[in-house]
């Protein structure tokens, strides 16, 4: 197949209307700090002619986000002795649709920002929801508290004033997913909130009723606030007590509460189902996901509860989090996919917790934008429609937490100070979650290699949106840079950049 040679004429470099204000704590990289007098922000994204290809790059040397602009032209001279060509090809069939990018309205979230002055909240809330923002679509809510609390209750939260601000300020539609860490204690069988647990009795009894009844209430009380919930989960993480008995002979120390699959297939059918069904929460209003819990898991959850027509009714889509994703387990998106092509997969939680280690906050550390960007790019080329990071704010010991789980995030608050710093991770998520509205479906493309480019070391996907814009990104996290080719066949075009070591790119172009 002949194909047009094209080379991109090099306009410019055009950064972020403010721009990062870097400062480096000496793990790898640098956090852009913002403060009363200055926070860097990002512009919107506009449609462009159709010989524009406009690409943004983050890289360990310093770029967040920096724009450059680029014409089709003639073939461009090499820069770098690996080269790849990702070809992006329109005419084959699409693959999965985007439902959106996110974080989580947890209490530890709400404390952090309010502990800010009134417009660094304002800015803050920008930075992650509005147009010159990272354009998150989603949003998470704990149904009750989490250990991400100053303590633990079953009780109203306190983000209702943060997600109303996060809708104003957004374009689009937030979309909100509920999930509970457990049950009222009257409703388990060790009357606790923590340590795991199960609810009283069998599906169908009083207690499980009593339960949905539970969740049909939060949602009740959030639609009397004018905030509809999308979707929720049945409960956060409901094998993880199991897990930590059997593989770390320890009690689960926070909320939660245990589900097997086969419990949550009849809990559905016989009790949540009906219930929500019947207070006008059903899958065309408020989608149910199962397991939300580690990714391992999920092919068994899949099995048990889409094979059940009675119970797969209730169903729209499988969620899981990411603390034990690996290479090998991202099979197990394609297993499920595959059991019921019609329900969705979502990533509805993911943190460094840096195991291990004496902190839980590392300001700056490039290793976890990278780690973010892997994961991201992974789940997307495995048919997951979505990605939900966890707290959307935390202190700089990664709290509060009521039982001392402390975690990073992309964005830390420094209340002492009246700052908070934009995380390298902050920016890694933002190469995803601007360019990729909801809709956006992800296109085939594959990749030719010339010279010595090890294949582990650059990361791609491929997006077309719904306003004919397409989106390509390419991560590099080796050491040499990477001469990347993008070659659109439909189109008949291609256009060639350097990728840097450890960099990334997202390109964006419309064909008319």
């Amino acid at each position: 197949m002949d194909f047009l040679i094209l080379k991109i004429v090099f306009i410019g470099v055009v950064h972020s209307r403010e721009g990062c204000v870097h400062k480096d704590y000496g793990n790898g990289g640098t956090v852009c700090v913002c403060d009363e007098s200055h926070c860097d922000d990002l512009e919107a994204i506009h449609r462009t002619d159709k010989q524009v290809v406009t690409v943004y790059e983050s890289s360990k040397s310093g770029h967040r986000l920096d724009k450059s602009v680029l014409n089709f032209g003639q073939k461009s001279v090499p820069k770098a002795n690996k080269s790849v060509t990702i070809n992006v090809d329109k005419s084959q069939a699409l693959y999965q649709a985007i439902i959106g990018f996110g974080g989580a309205f947890t209490d530890a979230a709400g404390i952090n920002i309010k502990s800010l002055p009134q417009i660094l909240q304002k800015r803050l809330i920008e930075d992650y929801f509005g147009e010159t923002g990272i354009e998150y679509t989603l949003g998470r809510i704990p149904i009750g508290g989490s250990d991400f609390s100053t303590h633990a209750y079953i009780s109203v939260p306190i983000e209702i004033p943060l997600i109303k601000e996060a809708k104003a300020v957004s374009k689009h539609d937030i979309r909100l997913i509920a999930s509970p860490w457990s049950a009222p204690a009257w409703m388990k069988n060790n009357s606790e909130l923590n340590h795991g647990g199960f609810l009283i009795g069998q599906p169908g009894g009083k207690y499980y009723n009593a339960f949905a009844n539970y969740l049909v209430k939060f949602l009740d009380a959030y639609k009397a606030q004018g905030i509809p919930v999308w979707g929720i989960t049945i409960e956060n993480e409901p094998e993880m007590a199991i897990y930590l008995g059997k593989i770390r002979n320890i009690k689960h120390p926070f909320n939660s509460m245990t589900f097997t699959p086969e419990l949550q297939r009849d809990f559905l059918k016989l009790d949540l189902g009906p219930i929500m069904s019947a207070a006008g929460y059903g899958p065309n209003v408020t989608r149910v996901m199962v397991c939300d819990d580690q990714r391992p898991f999920i092919s068994q959850w899949a099995q048990v509860i889409y094979g059940d027509k009675e119970a797969a009714q209730y169903v729209s889509g499988m969620a899981f989090h990411w603390y034990l994703n690996n290479v090998s387990n991202a099979v197990n998106l394609d297993t499920v996919h595959n059991q019921d092509q019609s329900k969705f997969i979502l990533s509805t939680e993911a943190c460094e917790m840096w195991m291990g280690k004496d902190q839980h906050v590392y300001l700056g550390s490039w290793q976890l934008f990278e780690k973010y960007a892997i994961d991201i790019i992974m789940d997307l080329n495995h048919w997951t429609g979505g990605w939900v990071d966890w707290n959307l704010a935390l202190d700089t010991r990664g709290g509060p937490n009521w039982v001392n789980n402390f975690v990073d995030a992309p964005i830390i608050v420094n209340a002492t100070a009246r700052e908070y710093y934009k995380q390298p991770s902050f920016y890694s998520i933002a190469h995803f979650s601007k360019f990729l509205p909801p809709g956006a479906q992800r296109l085939n493309h594959t990749l030719a290699v010339d010279g010595p480019t090890d294949a582990d070391t650059l990361l791609t996907t491929s997006f077309v949106r719904t306003d004919g814009g397409t989106v390509v990104v390419a991560l590099n996290v080796g050491d040499t840079p990477i001469d990347v080719t993008i070659n659109d066949v439909k189109q008949r075009q291609n256009i060639t950049h350097l990728l840097s070591a450890h960099s990334m790119q997202t390109y964006i172009y419309f064909d008319n």
